[in-house]
């Protein structure tokens, strides 16, 4: 969530560009993306030179010595005149050499090749001293920018596109662990937030030298995206290319559109598709149609996940509620599709706040593997009450800044007691998701229940059962017990509610039992206030 601060100062620039005479959001969202992403490429290079000082790793550098003059630290000290001359140079200014990075025949080569000027001296001269004072140092904060920014464009969010939440994307990352052999997609894309996650998450787990013996695959074919909207597929090429991705393969095209013709090509997909979108029949592939007849976009993107996905490919996807339990003939078609001719492993649900302020929808997060033939037995389904945020618009931190950041990469709970992981889960469910989902995975699982989910009596030491590999509880829970948060459904009992997967379906609900006084202790009790009253009364006449 952007700070009161940030917000404030991403007005003021905003109001710049208004009153430089640029009052289209479009022409303001590019502008300001361009400024920085060259602000970013100049700290990336500092970084990497810091780097190198200390551990005498050496690096390929973004500015060669002819073209110091690009980079932020120096471009924020010239005049006025000189700096405009430096931007509007189309031959051999910044604009020239931001189109040129990154290889040649690269997608991300293409979407930058628009990329012009559209300022005037003074508004440049304004906003690159305001944009200079607006910290982004913190992990969040330039996808927090973005997203404000793409709030003040016109009908923005109408789609359900909004950025998704950095945590879930962590969290959708970490169940999935993508690893160096995966070619992974979003088609989706948006910003970029998912490939940048699990770029992240590739660079925490992966050493330098893994990564680099692996560097034409990272850097070419591994991170793809769809996106129509040439502003995003320039913040996505972008911010994947910050993220050390050199030729990220953004494709320009409407994902569900006939023009769309890839298949099984991935082996990973994270998305969070537009929730309310809906495309002409016309347009839409007519394999897609066949699984799921509809124009809705959130069925159809669940179609085209299944195509692009190679066999055995995996998948995460963010859908909205109505795709759980919708009613009509497409809904349920694609339930089933999913659930009885591939696996569906996990149904996670959200609380409607995690969009907050950008949109109350709730949502639920979808895991499945493309088998072709079945394989679904149990699914797990898990509530999620509390992400580690207020669900109102504020969405305020509820727990420690640290923990909440670190949760997924670290071992941020080996040293925490059980009554403070109580505290904590009651506000930050998170970290169990994570531990539960990875347990129900592993070999330990059977060890210690039966295929429903029962807890078995097993004579073993807590070592060869899990219990040094996971948190407190989670080799003992009970994921037979439908009260819980967590709990296992399966699959023939989904086929009977016709292919249902909204939790409230197979959540049972405890309800405390209420004991009252007998009646004619109660009414005893009305007369004595009655006596009392009179008494009052009586004592003021």
């Amino acid at each position: 969530m952007i700070t009161t601060t940030h917000k404030s100062k991403v007005d003021a620039i905003w109001g710049t560009f208004w009153n430089g005479g640029i009052s289209n959001t479009l022409q303001i969202v590019e502008q300001l993306s361009y400024l920085i992403f060259i602000k970013n490429l100049d700290e990336v290079e500092t970084r990497s030179e810091l780097k190198k000082q200390r551990t005498g790793i050496d690096f390929t550098p973004i500015f060669n010595k002819e073209q110091q003059q690009f980079r932020w630290k120096n471009i924020k000290e010239m005049d006025v005149n000189t700096r405009h001359m430096l931007f509007a140079d189309t031959v051999s200014g910044i604009f020239p050499f931001l189109r040129n990075l990154g290889v040649e025949t690269s997608a991300f080569a293409k979407h930058m090749r628009n990329a012009s000027y559209g300022m005037k001296a003074q508004v440049l001269d304004s906003v690159i001293e305001q944009l200079d004072q607006l910290d982004m140092d913190e992990q969040d904060a330039k996808g927090d920018i973005f997203e404000y920014m793409l709030s003040k464009m016109e009908g923005g969010g109408t789609s359900g596109q909004f950025r998704t939440p950095r945590h879930i994307i962590r969290l959708m990352v970490e169940l999935m662990q993508p690893t160096l052999e995966d070619t992974i997609c979003d088609p989706s894309a948006g910003t970029a937030g998912f490939l940048v996650g699990a770029k992240e998450y590739i660079d925490t787990h992966y050493d330098v030298m893994e990564r680099e013996a692996a560097k034409q695959h990272i850097d070419t074919m591994m991170f793809n995206g769809m996106e129509f909207d040439a502003t995003m597929l320039r913040i996505a090429s972008m911010n994947l290319f910050l993220h050390g991705v050199e030729a990220p393969n953004i494709i320009d095209v409407d994902a569900v559109s006939k023009d769309n013709d890839i298949a099984d090509a991935y082996t990973l997909v994270l998305a969070n598709p537009p929730f309310k979108g809906t495309i002409d029949k016309e347009s839409i592939a007519s394999d897609l149609k066949t699984v799921t007849s509809t124009s809705k976009t959130e069925l159809l993107f669940l179609a085209l996940m299944l195509r692009q996905m190679k066999m055995g490919g995996r998948a995460a996807v963010i859908v909205p509620d109505g795709v759980l339990f919708g009613s009509s003939k497409a809904h349920k078609s694609i339930r089933e599709e999913i659930v009885a001719n591939h696996k569906l492993e996990a149904v996670i649900s959200m609380p409607s706040g995690v969009f907050k302020p950008y949109a109350g929808v709730s949502t639920a997060i979808m895991i499945f593997t493309k088998t072709g033939s079945g394989g679904t037995d149990h699914v797990w389904f898990y509530d999620m009450l509390a992400d580690g945020k207020s669900l109102d618009d504020k969405r305020n931190l509820l727990v420690d800044a640290e923990t909440f950041d670190a949760f997924s990469f670290g071992d941020a709970f080996a040293k925490v007691t059980s009554e403070e992981l109580k505290t904590l889960h009651d506000n930050f469910n998170l970290p169990q998701i994570l531990d539960h989902y990875k347990y129900l995975k592993s070999d330990y699982f059977e060890k210690m229940h039966t295929a429903e989910g029962e807890l078995l009596q097993v004579k073993d030491t807590p070592e060869n059962l899990g219990f040094n590999n996971f948190l407190d509880g989670t080799c003992t829970h009970n994921y037979a017990d439908r009260t819980s948060q967590s709990f296992l459904v399966p699959l023939a009992e989904i086929k009977e509610n016709y292919w249902d997967l909204s939790i409230n379906r197979y959540k049972e609900i405890v309800y405390e039992e209420m004991k009252y006084d007998e009646p004619s202790i109660i009414i005893e009790r009305i007369k004595l206030l009655n006596s009392e009253r009179e008494e009052l009364l009586k004592s003021l006449s």
